[in-house]
């Protein structure tokens, strides 16, 4: 995980090909002329003095198990010496505190909130521009896109109509919360119903990172094979639903749907499984109508 090997220390990213640590902060329309910030923002102000964060502390709706912050004892001292106290901070906690904020200033905007998350290659984009599409603008849908580099696939998303912000991320193989903290910045939140978070492609990382969202949806296609949810166990586990898209290919490339659904209860056993086809339309309207479900249910 990103907290193990280093990636999770993120030294750069990009908005819309803006440096993202260098976009102005809506931290600015909540601080009085000439006054300071509000106590709440004060103490969740960040290092570098212009974070985004948002006044709001709420329930985190998911199952994910995240380190806490923690002391240990102090070491013993020799007489008349000093003493040393261990104070270790777990590496996420700064992106759960960030999550939350986020949670609640969506919340605030009557904003439902998706993190789709997958493999890369296995139709992220495709779902959600299908969806789009079929929706026709019953629901307003913005989208925040995550890639290591380059922004096609949100520029593909602009040409279905929905407004959309890249955050390209160098080589850190995950969105975290400040990230798409900046990059709705970008959009206008009170025209939106719906925001969609497409997620870095990668099964590993983006697991352990809570973005505030209300709902989190892993995409599984039938062309990755069975085993994927045994193999990365953790965000299958972590999600609220698990959609297995690129069916109609699943008679040409062998795939054994039996043995992939037994293994998505073996380690989701309380995921709603999906199975579409976002190339022919084939089951969109059970993935239509679990949306609006988890919206109106909200």
């Amino acid at each position: 995980m990103c907290q193990d090997c280093g990636c999770g220390n993120v030294k750069g990213f990009a908005i819309d090909g803006v440096d993202g640590r260098r976009a102005l902060s809506r931290l600015a329309d909540l601080r009085a002329p000439g006054g300071p910030l509000h106590p709440c923002l004060e103490q969740a102000h960040d290092r570098e003095g212009d974070g985004h964060v948002h006044p709001h502390d709420h329930v985190h709706p998911h199952d994910h198990v995240h380190p806490h912050p923690h002391v240990h004892a102090d070491r013993e001292a020799p007489e008349g010496g000093r003493r040393t106290v261990e104070v270790r901070e777990a590496v996420l906690a700064k992106n759960d505190r960030l999550a939350e904020r986020n949670r609640g200033f969506f919340k605030a905007k009557g904003l439902f909130v998706l993190n789709l998350l997958s493999s890369p290659g296995s139709g992220k984009t495709a779902l959600i521009e299908r969806t789009l599409r079929d929706l026709g603008g019953a629901v307003r849908v913005g989208v925040v896109v995550g890639d290591l580099a380059t922004d096609n696939d949100a520029r593909r998303l602009r040409e279905v109509g929905a407004p959309a912000v890249q955050v390209t991320t160098g080589d850190v193989c995950h969105l975290d919360a400040e990230m798409v903290a900046r990059a709705v910045e970008r959009l206008d939140l009170d025209a939106l119903d719906l925001l969609v978070v497409e997620n870095v492609g990668n099964l590993v990382c983006p697991a352990g990172y809570d973005l505030g969202e209300d709902l989190r949806v892993v995409l599984l296609s039938v062309t990755e094979g069975e085993d994927k949810p045994l193999k990365y166990p953790l965000v299958f586990r972590t999600a609220q639903a698990v959609v297995v898209n690129k069916v109609d290919l699943a008679e040409a490339v062998g795939f054994d749907r039996d043995r992939a659904l037994a293994n998505l209860r073996r380690v989701a056993p309380d995921a709603v499984i999906l199975e579409v086809s976002a190339r022919t339309g084939q089951g969109m309207e059970g993935w239509y109508a679990y949306l609006e479900g988890q919206r109106s249910g909200r």
